[in-house]
């Protein structure tokens, strides 16, 4: 019994500590991780099991990654190619996709823009059948100049209560419409509504708990080094608002709370993408950033796990993009479900059982440190 208790502490430690073990779920990830330069990520778990994220076309004709467990990323191609690109806003590049699956299409709304074509730059949006495409694009649903609204980019839909909306805007307002029943256009009759002011662009509403949480990046996005983006908050008890900050004040007023901001490895980390949930249950988020070792190579890919306050506010550990941390779960390394954690340096507790041939159940209990390292507490 001795030796099979051995066994099994081997065995899990392996399995919480060990990245790249044969058969193992990776217990740990570095930031970033995707190490190149894939601005604005949208993603979305797929049919498949799988992952696929999405970018601003650094990679022209929109890039396309997979991932079955949002840490090791491959390439997959682009959603266009240059033949079947979109063809509004001549000259313009296709910038912070979103990524969704309406009916049985998986449809994909994009602005398109040139630098300075604030009047000029819309919202447009493509299709597929399949989460690599081939996307078809249907044109345009509006452009700035024809829906009144200046710098009309980075489109998110959302559904809710039976119904479709787009939200969109950068620092010239942040605005949301109802759209039609199959999401190509906007529904005849619909008026823009303005929910928050001119503090952020990056748009993404993410319903938890009888609450619309906001995101939001702040800041300058571009400037390497010097870039000033960061992920901001506010929320509202109706989709349409009003959104706060935590203090009360509204994000009309350009009023939101902190919840990302640069370290002195990462600069400008913003942009963020949808929350994805892990098979156990976890929060987590995707976001670009600057390496500040090395900001000719662009945005890069970063992910943070997001938790809760007790008033049920999100929140990212240190409000910085993290170094390494514990991995998302999925598959049979999410059957080890974390469970109160006992101590202040204690990311999580897992417990495991084995059924050795010579006594009852065993079980060992294993304590993940908030610095990656673990350690045995108890067995029987």
């Amino acid at each position: 019994m001795k030796a099979t208790l051995k066994l099994l502490a081997a065995i899990a430690l392996s399995a919480v500590l060990a990245p790249g073990v044969a058969g193992a779920q990776t217990a740990t990830y570095q930031n970033p991780v995707i190490d190149t330069s894939l601005p604005d990520p949208t993603v979305i778990r797929a049919d498949d099991g799988y992952f696929y994220l999405y970018a601003t076309e650094n990679i022209r004709n929109v890039p396309i990654y997979r991932s079955a467990d949002l840490v090791t990323w491959r390439y997959m191609g682009t959603c266009f190619t240059d033949q079947t690109r979109p063809q509004m806003v001549p000259g313009g590049s296709v910038w912070a996709p979103d990524i969704n699956r309406i009916g049985d299409k998986y449809v994909l709304y994009y602005s398109k823009s040139t630098w300075g074509g604030e009047w000029q730059c819309g919202i447009g949006v493509a299709t597929a059948d399949g989460p690599t495409g081939p996307f078809t694009d249907h044109g345009k649903l509006f452009i700035s100049s024809e829906i009144g609204v200046q710098n009309s980019i980075d489109p998110f839909y959302i559904e809710d209560d039976g119904h479709k909306y787009l939200f969109w805007g950068s620092f010239r307002g942040i605005y949301g419409i109802e759209l039609s029943d199959d999401g190509l256009s906007v529904k005849p009759g619909a008026e823009k509504v303005q929910i928050a002011g001119t503090l952020t662009e990056g748009t993404y509403i993410y319903k938890k708990d009888g609450y619309y949480y906001l995101f939001g990046s702040a800041g300058t996005c571009c400037e390497g080094l010097n870039s000033t983006y960061r992920v901001m908050v506010a929320r509202s008890e109706e989709l349409f608002g009003p959104y706060q900050n935590k203090g009360g004040f509204d994000a009309l007023e350009n009023n939101f709370s902190p919840l990302l901001q640069k370290s002195n490895k990462v600069v400008g980390p913003g942009h963020n993408s949808e929350i994805v949930r892990d098979d156990a249950g976890q929060y987590w988020m995707l976001y670009h950033g600057f390496d500040a070792a090395d900001p000719d190579a662009g945005r890069k890919v970063y992910m943070d796990q997001i938790t809760w306050d007790k008033q049920g506010w999100p929140q990212i550990r240190n409000r910085q993009p993290s170094t390494s941390a514990a991995a998302p779960l999925f598959g049979d390394a999410a059957s080890i479900r974390p469970t109160a954690a006992s101590g202040a340096d204690v990311r999580a507790v897992y417990r495991l059982t084995g059924q050795p041939a010579d006594s009852a159940t065993a079980s060992i209990v294993i304590e993940q440190l908030s610095d990656g390292t673990a350690r045995k507490v108890a067995q029987k």
